[in-house]
């Protein structure tokens, strides 16, 4: 066993203690040896002269065991992915009850035991969890997870790990001189690389190697183009492409790797295997050969000098760039494109590119000394920005600005050298340090009303600091402002969580209070409560009066009067008096027929309505009505008219009226 001291440490000790389990479990990636583990556990415990660490080899049981040997009556192998039902698990119950033919234990090996099925388990749990003194059993894994917890608990467990490329290189290595196969350098890293950490696929391509080799000695042009890498002469191209800016070479070699048939995803991956080389050269320095085993010592030569002409800086951002397009090229249709745009990308930071940004530094910087002249102290910036100040008078309002500047103003004849630089003290803010400005608002005391009217720059503020603490503080709302400690409003419970959270650097509350003193000058404290319904905001103490005329806008529309148009107006009454919204009249009628129904009193009943039939019958005399015509809308009255349908003579007329609407306020027409 190689690279798994993890597992044969302890198990040695065990066996060296004669504290043996009575079931194991090994679990780990397929071909790092669980199974010839397994093999050797049971050799092992059944050795004439164990349970040992150390089988003897000469016995019965370890010659049964051993590489050439037959097998042993008493140790069984089971492949679980084919006899992995309740049948089987009832079958291996049965044999375990039985006492082994010739060595001291009864092993049950259970390979792939993850794909046993639950039931199976189910089965197996009474005899695993109470076996006889003579049966051990070792259950080996890729899946762990899918071995039923029941069964997991009742076992040893003992992880097996891929095996690392410098124990696997040095074990490939032996191997090939016990075997007295000559081996081209810089086979056996590819060898091992291709392998990945798993001994018997390491093991399975040396051997493919060794078998279509010629001369007994495998070459390294044959390897690579059987393992599919990309050879060493290609990359030290490319790389030497990239150093030079050639960009002729660099797209030459990419055309040559499509033209061979390679993959052009395992080209960028085997791109990004030397850069990263190139890097540990350039960080290490001569101590990169610890680093990079199996590495020819002439190869590792030149690589010194690819990592000098690029650099670590360059090298990384390099290496940036091959890991995106290893990413772009998953599932990509089209390799060969996402490739030449790598390495477009790839010339595009060439160490010209690279370096133009950093001429300009000390221009930019030029101007520094220059702006800090004319401003030697704080007092005579103040000035330079007003142009205004020249003027003998203007020293007193100049000083009722900028309280916090107690300094005189300059004289007279002082602001014409002083003016003149001001607006270039502004444009290299940049490059020299300046103290924090003062408040954009005027001084004083401030208020509620203060603060309201400078809230939406406060928020302009805010979202320059942070966009996130903007998008929380815009749903606040200022209720009260008293000794410094301010009252915000919230529209829901969330928002106040949000505003009182705190993170690594500042929250919003310490963004916002940021905020307010680079523009009230204030530095305050919060009071943060969830308000649903806001209603008016309460006036300031140094609001002015509502009935203040000045201040007071125009009347709001829901207060004003409703005016009905001319049209839609009512018309007076013959009298001349309003006549009411309500009221209903009827026109008199000159002569009414004798078959006009007689008009009911209001207190009466109306009569029943007749039925279908009594209005079909032959033997009603009344003559058919007609239905009344409706007038224009902007008729006032109506007319009542009649047609000749026969009805009954106690039923009342259909009469059309007029009213006012509730809905549109105008004089609409309704059947009652």
């Amino acid at each position: 066993m190689i690279g798994q001291a993890q597992v044969t440490d302890p198990l040695m000790t065990a066996l060296r203690g004669d504290r043996v389990g009575h079931a194991y479990l090994f679990s780990g990636p397929r071909g790092c040896g669980k199974t010839t583990s397994a093999r050797i556990l049971a050799r092992c415990l059944n050795c004439a002269a164990g349970p040992t660490d150390t089988p003897c080899g000469t016995c019965d049981s370890c010659v049964e065991l051993g590489r050439g040997g037959g097998g042993s009556l008493d140790v069984v192998e089971i492949d679980a992915a084919s006899h992995n039902g309740v049948d089987d698990a009832r079958d291996l119950r049965e044999r375990a009850i039985f006492a082994p033919a010739r060595d001291r234990f009864k092993i049950f090996i259970l390979d792939e035991a993850h794909m046993v099925t639950p039931q199976g388990f189910n089965a197996l749990l009474k005899l695993v969890e109470e076996p006889p003194d003579h049966v051990k059993f070792i259950f080996a894994t890729t899946e762990p997870e899918k071995v039923i917890g029941t069964i997991r608990s009742r076992t040893h467990h003992y992880p097996f790990r891929l095996v690392p490329p410098a124990a696997m290189l040095e074990y490939v290595q032996s191997l090939c001189e016990a075997e007295g196969v000559a081996v081209e350098a810089g086979v056996l890293p590819l060898v091992v690389r291709a392998g990945g950490g798993s001994p018997r696929d390491t093991l399975s391509l040396l051997d493919q190697l060794i078998a279509g080799s010629e001369d007994e000695k495998v070459r390294y042009a044959r390897a690579v183009s059987l393992l599919g890498y990309t050879h060493a002469e290609l990359l030290d191209e490319v790389v030497d492409a990239f150093g030079d800016g050639d960009a002729a070479a660099a797209f030459g070699a990419v055309d040559r790797v499509v033209q061979t048939g390679q993959d052009p995803r395992r080209f960028v991956d085997d791109l990004l295997e030397r850069l990263r080389d190139l890097i540990v050269i350039a960080a290490t320095g001569p101590g990169a050969s610890a680093v990079l085993r199996g590495v020819p010592a002439d190869e590792l030569e030149r690589m010194s000098r690819q990592a000098a002409v690029f650099g670590s800086d360059r090298l990384s951002r390099t290496a940036d760039l091959v890991i995106g397009t290893l990413d772009e090229m998953t599932g990509a249709t089209s390799p060969r494109l996402q490739l030449e745009l790598m390495v477009a990308r790839v010339l595009a930071a060439s160490p010209v590119g690279a370096s133009s940004p950093a001429a300009p530094a000390p221009s930019s910087a030029a101007p520094a000394p220059t702006a800090a002249a004319p401003a030697p102290t704080p007092a005579q910036a103040a000035p330079a920005q007003t142009p205004a100040a020249p003027a003998p008078t203007a020293p007193a309002p100049v000083v009722e600005r900028v309280p916090r500047d107690e300094t005189p103003a300059p004289a007279p004849a002082a602001p014409a050298p002083v003016v003149e630089p001001a607006p270039r003290a502004d444009t290299p803010a940049g490059a020299v340090p300046t103290p924090e400005p003062p408040p954009s608002v005027s001084t004083g005391p401030v208020t509620l009303h203060r603060v309201r009217d400078a809230w939406p720059e406060i928020l302009g503020q805010l979202e320059q600091i942070s966009r996130t603490s903007w998008l929380i503080a815009s749903n606040a709302r200022v209720l009260a402002f008293a000794d410094d400690v301010l009252t915000l409003a919230f529209q829901s419970q969330s928002d106040v969580a949000k505003f009182k959270q705190l993170t690594a650097g500042a929250g919003p509350s310490e963004d916002l209070r940021r905020a307010i003193q680079a523009v009230l000058g204030v530095r305050v404290k919060y009071i943060a409560r969830h308000d649903v319904d806001p209603g008016p905001p309460p006036p300031g103490p140094d609001a002015p009066p509502d009935d203040d005329p000045t201040t007071r806008g125009p009347p709001s529309p829901r207060r004003r009067p409703r005016e009905r148009s001319a049209a839609r107006r009512r018309p007076p009454s013959r009298n001349g008096r309003s006549r009411p919204s309500r009221q209903i009249r009827r026109r008199p009628t000159a002569a009414a027929p004798r078959w006009a129904p007689r008009p009911q009193p209001s207190g009466e009943a109306q009569p029943r309505a007749p039925s279908r039939r009594s209005r079909s019958s032959p033997s009603t005399t009344s003559p058919r009505r007609r239905r009344p015509v409706r007038s224009p809308r902007s008729l006032p009255r109506t007319t009542e008219r009649y047609s000749p349908r026969a009805r009954s003579p106690r039923q009342p007329s259909t009469t059309a009226m007029t009213t006012t609407c509730r809905m549109c306020r105008s004089i609409c027409r309704f059947r009652r």
